[in-house]
């Protein structure tokens, strides 16, 4: 089969590629910089070096694919990103068009489901109706929560003012953890083993209250019972923006927050909660605190 695999070399993508390399398919990459070329082509795979934003060289790359693999890449140096999103999605309909692709692993997230109202989410959830609206195509839509490597954003606060926060976590409800990990595993069976019919498919790998991520993630960096503090919206803006996040960026990840405050971005998961992989809390602690120690 041949595969196409957006994302480059990233914590998915990279795993993803030697997984299928390595049950001997044809693996196409798409990578916007020309300095991956040799590690992917290293990697038994094909390079296609062209940017996302370029329907032409979409469509090329895609004709004569089986499957592809397709997430919207994430960049903090993108000034609209909200717009961007949209643009790729677009554009990645535009060129499944006409192309010989029957079956499609989309990395879209938790609290697609909404399709407005979940920040940088909600272009997911677009691209998920846009795919159900191809003929002839069969989507899984892989739903991953939170990161675990989103909470490196608390070292900050955790060295400086001796908080964990954000703009949720005043409930009782859990805040649903994922690996990169994980989510590669669950990529690597969805793209080899093809349902006969559109799927969505949620993984995660741990769930835990805020408070308890705060006291564990001080803990392993030397400082004892860390809390965790809900901010307001308005101080979590002010917080990205002096973090150095643009308006677009701060303002999406801001409505992300307001949806998990609200009970809306996991609602659906806990309707259809999968089983959860083996990476925990207390796993990834070891990491940020490398990570902390070495900031």
């Amino acid at each position: 089969m041949k595969y196409i695999i957006t994302g480059s070399l990233g914590n998915i993508s990279l795993p993803v590629i030697k997984n299928l390399v390595n049950d001997g398919h044809d693996v196409t990459v798409i990578s916007s910089s020309a300095d991956k070329k040799s590690e992917i082509e290293a990697l038994d795979a094909h390079a296609a070096i062209g940017s996302v934003e370029d329907v032409p060289f979409l469509k090329d790359t895609f004709k004569n694919a089986d499957i592809a693999y397709l997430m919207i890449p994430s960049s903090f140096a993108i000034e609209n990103y909200e717009l961007f999103q949209l643009q790729v999605a677009d554009h990645y309909i535009e060129a499944l068009t006409g192309s010989s692709i029957k079956y499609v692993v989309l990395l879209s997230s938790i609290g697609a489901h909404l399709r407005q109202g979940a920040g940088p989410i909600d272009a997911l959830g677009y691209l998920e109706e846009k795919l159900l609206s191809l003929p002839g195509i069969q989507s899984n839509f892989l739903r991953p929560s939170y990161f675990f490597n989103n909470l490196f954003s608390q070292a900050g606060l955790i060295e400086h003012a001796g908080i964990a926060g954000s703009n949720f976590g005043d409930s009782d409800e859990k805040l649903v953890l994922t690996d990169t990990d994980d989510i590669a595993a669950v990529a690597t069976e969805a793209l080899l083993n093809r349902p006969a019919e559109n799927k969505i498919t949620y993984i995660a790998s741990d769930e835990r209250h805020p408070s308890e991520i705060a006291t564990i993630l001080g803990k392993a960096v030397g400082k004892e019972n860390i809390p965790w503090i809900p901010f307001t919206d308005e101080q979590a803006l002010e917080g990205m923006r002096g973090a150095g996040l643009n308006e677009s960026f701060a303002g999406l990840y801001v409505e992300m927050g307001q949806a998990l405050r609200n009970g809306t971005m996991q609602e659906d998961y806990w309707k259809n909660r999968p089983v959860l992989g083996n990476y925990k809390l207390e796993d990834f602690a070891k990491k940020f605190a490398a990570v902390y120690e070495n900031a």
